[in-house]
């Protein structure tokens, strides 16, 4: 009774420690992070548990480890505020893997990057041909900027003085064989109209359906359980032995 009531106190000490240094420290996207970041959160979070549940120990060694590392995660961050050299270590810098469509093997190496990552990379950024890019740069938080060539770079309306109404955000219909009943009532549809609209890609009954959406300007989506796409296109760059 009285370990859980120590494990009780400590958890909220803990708890209310990190969410404070959390705001201190401020707020990044996941993707942000870079890698010191990352391991900075890994380590702060393992001191805070370690403060919860070490009852072999006094509590306030811990305490102080977690506020040392929070300084110094603090101090780290007003000085690559204030001083670019020094974040330049400190967080990294951007580096150019592909320029002028070569790809830089010594920048990659540098790295230890392979071909294989900048593909994979690549094509989480929609670009699947290594003709198209013309830059592409590595972020110290790990993700990939692409400039592709000017020929493959998308015409916009604006390119062409073409008005373009917004497209709006897809509402689910359908999901996983499901009718998604508030949905049509915020749209003001009818389970009459989705069976309409379903004859039209000869499905019959709802359950066929995996996912269906309908944008703001109409624009309605499909897909079915059952595709008849016999053979899936194989990306990756070696069989292996399986």
């Amino acid at each position: 009774m009285n370990e859980g009531l120590v494990v009780f106190v400590r958890s909220i000490i803990g708890f209310f420690s990190l969410l404070i240094f959390a705001k201190i420290l401020g707020k990044q996207q996941i993707s942000q992070l870079t890698f010191f970041d990352y391991v900075l959160g890994i380590t702060i979070g393992s001191i805070a548990a370690t403060l919860t549940t070490d009852l072999s120990s006094r509590a306030w060694p811990h305490f102080v480890g977690l506020l040392t590392w929070a300084l110094l995660g603090y101090l780290m961050e007003y000085i690559t505020e204030k001083w670019r050299y020094a974040a330049k270590y400190i967080e990294g810098e951007p580096t150019i893997v592909i320029m002028n469509g070569k790809i830089m093997e010594n920048a990659l190496r540098k790295m230890k990057f392979t071909a294989a990552d900048i593909m994979a990379l690549l094509r989480i950024k929609d670009v699947f041909d290594l003709t198209q890019v013309d830059f592409a740069i590595i972020e110290p938080n790990g993700q990939l900027s692409v400039l592709k060539k000017p020929e493959y770079e998308p015409l916009t309306p604006k390119d062409m003085s073409i008005l373009k109404a917004p497209s709006g955000i897809s509402t689910e219909l359908i999901y996983d064989g499901i009718l998604v009943e508030q949905n049509l009532k915020q749209l003001n549809k009818t389970k009459e109209w989705v069976m309409n609209q379903l004859k039209m890609y000869e499905v019959k009954d709802i359950s066929e359906v995996f996912l269906a959406t309908l944008t703001p300007s109409g624009s309605l989506y499909i897909d079915k359980y059952d595709d008849h796409i016999t053979k899936i296109t194989d990306i990756g760059d070696y069989e292996g032995p399986y």
